[in-house]
């Protein structure tokens, strides 16, 4: 009996000893199979167009911004989440300010036995240790294997090893193989994060463009992490303070520079503790009221249950005000506004 042109398909498939290639039927490797929550609803939401997923779980995300932005904190927030959710999972933490420590992370409540903290200086080196480690995750063949997560911090701040080498011999010539090295990098790590499931978290600087007509802020590092990224998101802050006027943490606004999931130029703003990190209710007030779920009056907001509450009292205890109810009908309109298919996408042009 002959084949069937099914069956023709898929050994021609076969024929390409590709252990990696799938009919898309049964499932490839770019599907997103899980969601990172990162502990901010309304970054959830920005991320995925849904308050209840998040940073997908196979991708690349960069948080992008000046100096002094919580970049690292923000990272840090996100892998605290990602390890209580996975209690028994790690991630790796590619280290190339020496910004990170055992004290830091068990104050932020972070389990130090399940992270890996690795100081790297050079792009080869995170490449070529962030592969061996994605080739032994690939490698296990154990069907229920630990999630892992792996975090570069920053790549801003990463050297090549021309450019060490040039600073040792007193070599004043500017480096012009760093660029390239990136792309290669990602052009190898992506395929090999989609394998594994993993998601990787990238932190990076951004600097004024130089002669451009308008000011424009751009990323370090070339142009390599713009194509690898599946999401990109600036981010800018203000101090937030308390009562008598210290410092408890930054309300940051993050907008989507690049998305595939989500409508870009999208923002949100969230409240990162510097104690707690991440704050779970932060910046869906806004949202409930742009949805008309909430009605906000001269002084006080109104609840579909007729209740009224000051925003301040609402900050202090948000799970007695954004119940399940609010929340789903939050996360209903969050679809029509962050995702593609249903947005008004006129209202993304005029804010490019």
């Amino acid at each position: 009996m002959a084949n069937s042109d099914e069956e023709i398909f898929r050994k021609l498939l076969k024929s390409t000893e590709n252990e990696f290639a799938s009919v898309a039927a049964d499932g490839v490797d770019a599907d997103i199979s899980g969601w990172i929550d990162t502990g901010s609803y309304a970054l959830n939401a920005l991320l995925s167009g849904s308050i209840y997923k998040g940073m997908p779980n196979s991708r690349v995300t960069a948080l992008s911004g000046e100096y002094s932005t919580g970049k690292t904190f923000f990272a840090i927030s996100i892998m605290k989440q990602f390890l209580i959710d996975n209690p028994k999972g790690y991630a790796y933490y590619f280290d190339t300010e020496t910004a990170v420590s055992k004290e830091m992370l068990e104050f932020r409540g972070l389990d130090s036995k399940r992270v890996a903290i690795i100081p790297i200086g050079s792009v080869e080196e995170v490449r070529t240790q962030a592969v061996r480690i994605l080739d032994g995750y690939n490698a296990i063949k154990k069907p229920d294997k630990a999630k892992m997560m792996i975090i570069l911090d920053s790549m801003g701040n990463l050297s090549t090893e021309k450019e060490i080498v040039d600073i040792s011999t007193g070599n004043d010539k500017r480096d012009m193989t760093r660029a390239a090295l990136l792309k290669g990098m990602f052009r190898v790590l992506t395929l090999k994060l989609g394998v594994a499931q993993c998601p990787m978290i990238i932190t990076n600087h951004v600097y004024e463009q130089v002669g451009a007509k308008y000011p424009t802020k751009v990323q370090s590092g070339g142009s390599g992490l713009n194509y690898a990224a599946s999401t990109i998101v600036f981010l800018s802050k203000r101090v937030e303070r308390d009562k008598d006027k210290n410092a408890i943490g930054s309300v940051v606004t993050a907008t989507l520079k690049k998305a595939r999931l989500t409508v870009e130029n999208r923002r949100i703003e969230t409240l990162l503790n510097y104690r707690f990190g991440l704050c779970r209710y932060y910046g869906l007030l806004p949202l409930a009221e742009k949805f008309g779920i909430v009605k906000k009056g001269e002084k006080q907001y109104e609840w579909p249950n007729g209740k009224k509450a000051y925003e301040s009292v609402i900050d202090k205890n948000p799970e007695n005000f954004f119940t399940k109810e609010i929340l789903d009908q939050i996360d209903a309109g969050c679809k029509e506004e962050f995702l593609y298919g249903t947005t008004n996408l006129t209202d993304v042009e005029e804010t490019k």
